[in-house]
């Protein structure tokens, strides 16, 4: 089936490679060789530019490189949020004080530009079907507009770690599983390891590798 394929990215990060030697991965081959039936024809990459941090000042340039590699695929956009960093107040556990001012750090827009995208496509006939990549709840009503009313078959990709090290605990989905007309629940580190891209990579602009800290 004609397919696009929408990707939460940092869901995606945070859910199964977030810590781990798997940070280069290739999504499309995950999702490909979780989805075999389909045939991906493009695919939206939801992300935002994240900020140097004090204990990490490279990590926009990790990014940086890594964005370079998802463009080489055929056919696939990045298309970006923010982030916002704002200063609020916070409980704490044991008071005095009974509250602190920290940073919080949002990423910003993502969900709904997958949500919109996910319509528009699915409302202008661009796919047989779609695979959605993420485990969150809030893209559950664009998912359900889609299958119930555009009557097109939404795939979902949760991509939660199931096994390996520093897996989290397994979170409940069943508002995605209920909305999808296909679901996966999870990826195994074993699938995660078969779709990075090589070490060593080229592109218009010449040779690049995989960021030394990800080996």
């Amino acid at each position: 089936m004609r397919t696009i394929l929408y990707i939460d990215g940092f869901n995606m990060y945070f859910s199964a490679v977030k810590g781990t030697p798997l940070r280069w991965l290739n999504p499309v081959s995950l999702v490909q060789n979780s989805f075999p039936k389909n045939h991906i024809v493009s695919t939206k990459y939801f992300t935002a530019r994240v900020s140097a941090l004090l204990g990490d000042p490279d990590q926009p340039v990790r990014q940086d490189v890594y964005w370079r590699a998802l463009r080489t695929l055929p056919n696939f956009v990045i298309i970006e949020g923010i982030f916002r960093t704002r200063k609020v107040r916070a409980k704490v556990v044991n008071p005095p004080p009974s509250t602190i001012e920290v940073f919080k750090t949002e990423e910003k827009g993502s969900d709904v530009n997958l949500g919109a995208h996910l319509l528009v496509d699915a409302f202008y006939n661009r796919f047989d079907a779609a695979i959605v990549v993420t485990g969150d709840s809030d893209l559950i009503t664009p998912i359900k507009m889609v299958v119930e009313v555009l009557k097109k078959p939404v795939g979902v990709l949760n991509p939660q770690r199931l096994s390996g090290p520093g897996r989290q605990a397994i979170r409940s989905s069943a508002g995605l599983q209920d909305a999808a007309s296909f679901y996966k629940n999870g990826v195994r580190w074993e699938q995660l390891k078969a779709a990075q891209f090589p070490d060593s990579m080229e592109d218009s602009s010449g040779s690049f590798t995989k960021p030394s800290v990800w080996f």
